[in-house]
């Protein structure tokens, strides 16, 4: 595990130079051994990968984190296929999909009523005609969201991808919908904890939202945006891309349009048109896929989760800082963490509660 973290963390910017790496050498340790034949790896770049995993695998054993190294079996099989796959993923949840189909949906963070309206709508549609597909999306404002609170609504299974850590959800005020996606889906990402939403991120984390489908949606976007990005990406992946039309004069249609003028996308008006043009009500799917396993961390070793018991009415964030004596940051992560597991509920005025 410490020799796949540390490769994960010194080639977090440039994952085609570890898989390289790892088809010459064959293993993380073996590859690990020869990073200082890399010109740009010195002895100090090393020194702060190792270190980095260290707190890392600690992080992943206490709560209970499923990891997926690139060489290993259970690491997506959709994504083995892209060049400039995550050399790991950490994984959050509850989902076993070996038999099942993958869309993403994404669109623009500034969503209309129309938009939001078409994505919930495409979703239900879609749980009817084809009930065995995952929907992946990212959490964001606007159609990642709406896509996500739809798979849930139908029982579909669905897929997070942040741009962070799984030490925090982004945007906070979407947390509920990630707490409830590990009961029939989960949380995925290529981030360490303690990473930020920082804005590069999202464009990196697109690739795995394409990468994992077998088929892109691209419900509504203006004419420049991440989900164009995402669009383009499944391109490249050979993915299937499809998308929604819109008003010639509509603002937020035209990226959707000019992938249809473009013949880049396949035009749509409903899920079964999806299915249809994929295949899906003629064909069995084989593909093979991976399970977010769920492991909790020993009760005994929170000392915030035994504060909060002690507590009926639940604490302030403040207040655990203060009692136990633990940094903020390292706090919040943990309610976190505890709260996708089921083990404290957030209450409004950043009070939480054991449940």
């Amino acid at each position: 595990m410490i020799y796949k973290l540390a490769l994960a963390y010194l080639y977090r910017y440039r994952s085609h130079v570890a898989h390289r790496m790892l088809a010459q050498y064959g293993s993380a340790e073996a590859a690990w051994e020869n990073v200082e034949r890399d010109p740009y790896v010195d002895k100090a770049k090393k020194a702060e990968a190792w270190e980095r995993a260290l707190r890392e695998e600690e992080f992943v054993r206490k709560h209970g984190i499923s990891t997926f190294f690139c060489l290993d079996e259970d690491y997506p099989e959709r994504l083995k296929h892209c060049v400039d796959r995550p050399v790991m993923l950490f994984g959050k949840g509850n989902i076993q999909h070996s038999k099942g189909k993958f869309v993403s949906v994404v669109g623009t963070r500034r969503a209309t009523e129309r938009g939001k309206e078409l994505t919930r709508r495409f979703v239900l549609e879609l749980a009817q005609v084809c009930p065995d597909v995952t929907i992946v999306s990212g959490l964001a404002y606007g159609i990642d969201v709406a896509a996500h609170r739809a798979a849930l609504e139908t029982d579909l299974p669905t897929i997070i991808i942040p741009a962070h850590g799984l030490d925090r959800i982004y945007p906070a005020v979407h947390r509920q919908v990630a707490v409830e996606a590990l009961e029939n889906g989960g949380i995925l990402t290529e981030y360490m904890s303690g990473t930020e939403p920082d804005k590069m991120n999202f464009v990196a984390r697109n690739r795995i939202v394409a990468g994992m489908a077998d088929a892109v949606l691209v419900a509504e976007s203006q004419e420049k945006g991440g989900s164009l990005i995402t669009a383009s990406m499944a391109i490249d992946y050979n993915r299937d891309l499809f998308a929604f039309p819109g008003r010639p004069n509509d603002m937020n249609s035209r990226g959707c349009n000019n992938l249809i003028r473009k013949q880049q996308a396949s035009l749509i008006n409903s899920a079964a048109d999806l299915v249809e043009q994929m295949g899906w009500n003629e064909m069995r799917d084989t593909q093979l896929s991976f399970r977010l396993e769920e492991n909790s961390a020993p009760e005994n070793d929170s000392a915030l989760l035994r504060l909060l018991r002690s507590a009926e009415e639940g604490l302030h964030i403040n207040s655990l800082v203060m009692e136990s004596q633990m940094p903020y940051g390292d706090v919040a992560a943990e309610l976190t963490m505890m709260e996708m597991e089921g083990k404290v509920r957030a209450l409004p005025g950043g009070i939480y509660r054991a449940i």
